[in-house]
């Protein structure tokens, strides 16, 4: 009888459909997983105008849903996240050959490469001299052996001071200012302002004595002048565009070279940094552009996939980009292990280059895309699924019934 081909390729195909629900559950808490749909084609025995009868489930035929997952912040510094379309471009290390992925778990093998959970190496650019050029071509992200940095000496500084306007002839204010010398020791540094009158003060810079050689008394002075404020308490001496020079005429006690700051009184915006309004004398902040040696503190993927080495004196360093690959038609890519897709045959070549860019995503730093598998969908595919077995179950025993009830026939 057809009706039992018909009922077994039900079986068949329902038990197809109850594979891939378990492997979708399966992979619920699989970083960058994707679930897999599934849909049914029927099979025509005989059809006809007057006449159409079917030979049961044809083929079953699946399709990845590449649809967003949650992004899951994990604290991670080497975990990256694509937040819209994309796949990270991994290499096999064995075969050479060339994988896609959504699972952003990276780490760092001993070779220093930059690798994903199942061992790829993870493509990309690397940095000449902290800048990447993301139009070349791509190759597998290798942290290079990372060495201190040098100090970098103090070559300006700026003081956001008020200086009250009420204060009496001979009142003083002082603020410290930290700067590095060239052998990248911290140096401190006093600004003293005296009140002369009306919106006039002197200023004296000064180091302590046992910071120079030969130094005596508690602190030796480096510069002095005067500055004056109008009657809106803006400064107007010195000028813009004339900053005041602070060096040192005796040689730093530490052997570092001869300091030579600029004190910037006036912002980019040609706006004061000082101010003379009747309110108490405070500093608000100081800047500066030195730095003592750096040592590598870690290493981290920000967003937008840059690898960036980080340094105890707060510098940080750009040591490669991560490379992704937007695919048109995602549909074709054909899943292996490692939650790696090879391309298929219909696969439009990828288009590779960095995140935000041409129409792929973007990465998120110290995070994962989580698996896109709903349970609720899951378990409902399941019932029904189920059910569909069953009910085939029940056509393959009804028919055998009916089979041996006309085998009782034929031979009583």
């Amino acid at each position: 009888m057809g009706s039992l081909y018909t009922a077994l390729s039900g079986l068949s195909a329902d038990t197809t459909a109850l594979d891939v629900v378990g492997d979708n559950l399966a992979n619920m808490n699989t970083q960058g997983f994707k679930t897999n749909d599934i849909s049914f084609e029927d099979a025509m025995n005989e059809a006809s105008g007057s006449l159409q009868i079917g030979a049961g489930v044809g083929s079953t035929v699946t399709d990845r849903d590449f649809s967003q997952g949650n992004i899951e912040n994990t604290g991670q510094p080497l975990d990256l996240a694509i937040q819209g379309n994309g796949f990270f471009v991994v290499q096999d290390p064995s075969s050479g050959a060339t994988m896609y992925t959504r699972d952003g778990t990276f780490s760092l093998n001993a070779q220093g490469q930059l690798v994903t959970s199942s061992g790829d190496l993870v493509q990309g650019w690397m940095a000449t001299n902290g800048t990447v050029n993301p139009s070349g071509a791509t190759s597998a992200i290798t942290v290079p052996l990372l060495s201190s940095i040098p100090p970098a000496a103090t070559q300006n500084i700026s003081l956001s001071a008020n200086l009250d306007a009420s204060a009496a002839v001979g009142d003083t204010f002082s603020a410290p200012v930290q700067v590095y010398d060239s052998l990248g020791n911290a140096q401190t540094l006093t600004i003293q302002f005296t009140n002369t009158g009306p919106g006039a003060w002197n200023y004296t810079v000064s180091i302590p004595s046992s910071a120079v050689t030969g130094g005596t008394g508690t602190s030796t002075q480096l510069t002095t002048g005067s500055i004056t404020f109008n009657s809106a308490g803006q400064l107007t001496t010195p000028a813009a565009g004339k900053p005041i020079n602070i060096t040192n005429s005796a040689a730093l006690a530490d052997g570092a070279a001869t300091l030579n700051i600029n004190w910037n009184l006036y912002g980019t915006n040609g706006t004061s940094d000082l101010t003379g309004f009747a309110q108490t004398s405070a500093a608000s902040g100081t800047t500066q552009d030195g730095s003592a040696t750096g040592t590598v503190t870690g290493l981290s993927l920000a967003d937008g996939g840059d690898l960036v080495a980080t340094y105890s004196n707060g510098a940080q360093q750009t040591l490669a980009q991560v490379a992704l690959a937007n695919v048109a038609n995602p549909n074709t890519l054909v899943a292996t292990n490692g939650n790696n897709y090879e391309l298929g045959v219909d696969t439009i070549t990828p288009s590779v280059g960095a995140a935000g860019t041409g129409g792929r995503g973007t990465l998120v730093g110290q995070s994962i895309e989580e698996s896109n598998v709903d349970m609720a969908t899951e378990f409902t595919d399941l019932i029904v699924f189920q059910q569909g077995y069953d009910a085939n179950s029940k056509v393959l025993s009804t028919v055998d019934e009916m089979e041996q009830t006309l085998l009782a026939a034929i031979n009583p």
